[in-house]
């Protein structure tokens, strides 16, 4: 995002298939029912939210369980893995080519700007995977893995839940190019966040709403050190900065040197969902260009989005879980498609 998300971290509306639909029973080569129509009962795009109901139905307990003691241990974890989805589903669509590594036939999405040194969690999604192949081999896929910690993440931070459609099967490619090409930028303009986001189908509405996933999570120095010294090739920060907010951004981030030091996204309540970051970005203390221009880029819709965010939390809560479903539905590989992963970090043989 230039959710650099999330949540560090982060972080996306279509029709909804028909609430009635027939179930898939997963197997070797797991059938789906494409649907149509409206409602909001089932999933879409191939997907639906009882797609493990008798192949695995304890996925999700499995899921929750690794993160609680995961977050538990460190809090920012949390927004982590909600940016590791966000980052996976701009890239080829939800399904998993971020957790590839390097290999004979792979180059890494882990290796490109967005990507490289920023993203983390895998090892929290390893476990799950291995869990999930005890108890159901070769039936969830690693794409779903990360769609489901997304959800259970923002759940055990205070945030909202939501009807998840699950039935993502895993790719067998990777895309560094892409990776470079479609991941906003902490720096990017209002023009380009909204370009980035409409690429993958998503409005100014899934823009502003999945932003406020940086209600968790930290950033890097590097990714706003451009604003505190040299916001636009002037040698002078930016203008929009509270005084006091940016004060102590310059004591986290020097000029030069301590690229890795980190800051919470939001300074107020930086491991609790919730809606401060858009009370802050309202006060001048967004972190990152991304998330001010939100306010300041002169879209009237980013604009009145940001205050009505912030003016009521269950309004945010509603259009972040619609968004993080939209999102979620970007291109997943179903059917035939893809390969249900042993191993997240590689192909099967």
């Amino acid at each position: 995002m230039a959710f650099s998300k999330v949540v560090s971290s982060v972080i996306l509306v279509v029709s909804f298939l028909s609430p009635t639909f027939t179930l898939a029973f997963p197997g070797p080569n797991p059938g789906f029912s494409p649907g149509g129509g409206g409602g909001s009962g089932g999933g879409y795009a191939g997907l639906c939210p009882e797609f493990y109901e008798f192949s695995c139905p304890q996925a999700n307990d499995i899921v929750m369980s690794v993160l609680e003691k995961a977050i538990g241990r460190e809090p920012r974890m949390a927004a982590s893995l909600l940016r590791l989805h966000f980052h996976d589903c701009f890239v080829q669509g939800c399904d998993a080519s971020i957790l590839l590594d390097d290999s004979a036939t792979i180059v890494s999405e882990k290796k490109s700007g967005p990507n490289n040194n920023s993203v983390r969690g895998f090892d929290v999604i390893d476990e799950i995977k291995a869990k999930l192949e005890q108890a159901c081999p070769q039936t969830v896929s690693c794409a779903d893995v990360l769609a489901l910690s997304a959800r259970g993440s923002t759940v055990l931070s205070g945030g909202p839940s939501w009807e998840l459609p699950l039935g993502r099967r895993d790719s067998k490619t990777a895309s560094l190019s892409a990776s470079n090409a479609n991941i906003p930028a902490p720096n990017s303009t209002i023009q380009t966040l909204i370009a980035l986001f409409n690429r993958q189908g998503l409005d100014e509405t899934d823009l502003v709403a999945l932003s406020g996933s940086h209600t968790i999570g930290v950033a890097r120095c590097v990714t706003f050190r451009q604003r505190l010294y040299n916001q636009n090739g002037n040698n002078q920060p930016d203008a929009t900065l509270e005084r006091t907010y940016y004060n102590g951004l310059k004591n986290t981030c020097p000029r030069l040197g301590g690229d890795n030091n980190i800051f919470p996204l939001d300074l107020a309540s930086p491991i609790r969902f919730d809606n401060t970051y858009f009370k802050l970005i309202l006060q001048g203390q967004g972190l990152l260009n991304s998330d001010e221009v939100l306010l300041t880029g002169n879209v009237g819709k980013t604009m009145e989005l940001v205050k009505e965010y912030a003016g009521n939390e269950g309004v945010f809560f509603e259009q972040f879980a619609n968004s993080m479903v939209k999102m979620g539905n970007i291109s997943p590989l179903t059917g035939s498609n893809g390969e249900i992963r042993k191993n997240c970090r590689q192909i099967n043989n």
